[in-house]
């Protein structure tokens, strides 16, 4: 845990009612202005006092099927043009400069649908809030920080902590399965035996991309997986679509996952799943988003290439979806 950790707000301590609530006059959004500029300015600063560079991608999301954000996301997530290889580079443990990792602060101010933890391990930390609560933590006192967050006209609170600090208080219930030789050699053999047909790949939280699974195909598709991402393996899709879409249930939601004429495989969130016609759709699928009601064969995560286990996925969902797998 950090040493120093403060929040760093366009909100005056001194408009507070008896409860700690906020009575002033500002605005819970980004003004894509000058007050937008003078966060930006003042991470920047807090980064150059601790003496990083670099900051490192944690626990990536996306906007989900419902976006719970003030504006709606944009198209893109806000990451557009930050990333050589489109959305390729944003996942848990990813390396970027200060200024992406600026751009990645601006789009999270302004709600664009991206959210994630901007981290340098036992140094640095940058976690945006609601409301326009930004949260720098660093193992430095950074005063020059401190008084240049001041004549930005922002106030900075010290703290004990980063309210978005990522906490698993027992490890043996956040049990996280490695995508190890044993569990890739369990992957190949439930192929070879008909009994998969997919895996899930989610390097980011509410984003998914799909591989055909086929016998001999394994280890290629392991070549292509982004780092810490977490995978699950599943059944074969059904080119039966009518007999799919018929079987669904009418009161929540489902996952859908289909193969489209050009071979490529897609998914959405919907609850609404009979009026999709799906007219490209070659093979389609349906999963439950009931957690433990239609579980993946296998389910874990990528360790690094050292072998080690770094990704903290710790979300309820994503925990029931591992133990689910787990086998």
């Amino acid at each position: 845990m950090l040493q120093y950790v403060f929040q760093v707000t366009k909100y005056d301590p001194e408009d507070r009612d008896e409860r700690g609530h906020y009575v002033g006059t500002e605005d819970i959004v980004s003004d894509q202005g000058p007050v937008e500029a003078a966060y930006l300015a003042a991470v920047a600063e807090f980064a150059a006092d601790t003496g990083v560079e670099r900051l490192i991608i944690r626990e990536p999301e996306t906007a989900a099927f419902a976006n719970f954000g003030l504006e709606p996301p944009v198209p893109g997530n806000g990451l557009a043009g930050l990333f050589p290889d489109g959305m390729a580079g944003y996942h848990d443990g990813a390396e970027v400069t200060t200024e992406v990792g600026l751009e990645l602060v601006r789009a999270m101010l302004r709600d664009n649908g991206a959210w994630c933890r901007l981290e340098v391990e036992d140094r640095f930390l940058v976690h945006v809030g609601y409301d326009q609560y930004v949260y720098v933590g660093s193992d430095r006192p950074c005063e020059r920080a401190l008084t240049r967050t001041q004549d930005l006209g922002l106030f900075s609170e010290r703290l004990e902590q980063s309210p978005y600090d990522i906490v698993i208080e027992d490890e043996n219930e956040n049990e996280r399965r490695p995508a190890d030789s044993v569990f890739w050699d369990q992957v190949t053999e439930l192929v070879a035996t008909g009994r998969a047909g997919l895996l899930e790949e989610r390097p980011v939280r509410n984003a998914s991309r799909w591989h055909r699974l086929a016998e001999g195909d394994v280890d290629q598709i392991r070549e292509r997986l982004a780092p810490r991402a977490i995978v699950a393996v599943w059944p074969g899709i059904s080119s039966d679509r009518q007999t799919v879409l018929a079987s669904l249930p009418d009161d929540y939601l489902v996952r859908l996952v289909w193969e489209d004429q050009d071979g490529q495989i897609h998914s959405l969130i919907t609850d609404d799943a009979r009026s999709e016609t799906l007219p490209t759709a070659r093979a389609v699928m349906a999963l439950s988003c009931i957690a433990d009601e239609q579980p993946p064969l296998l389910a874990a995560v990528l360790p690094d290439t050292d072998g080690v286990l770094r990704a903290r996925w710790g979300s309820e969902r994503d925990q029931e979806h591992l133990r689910a797998g787990h086998s």
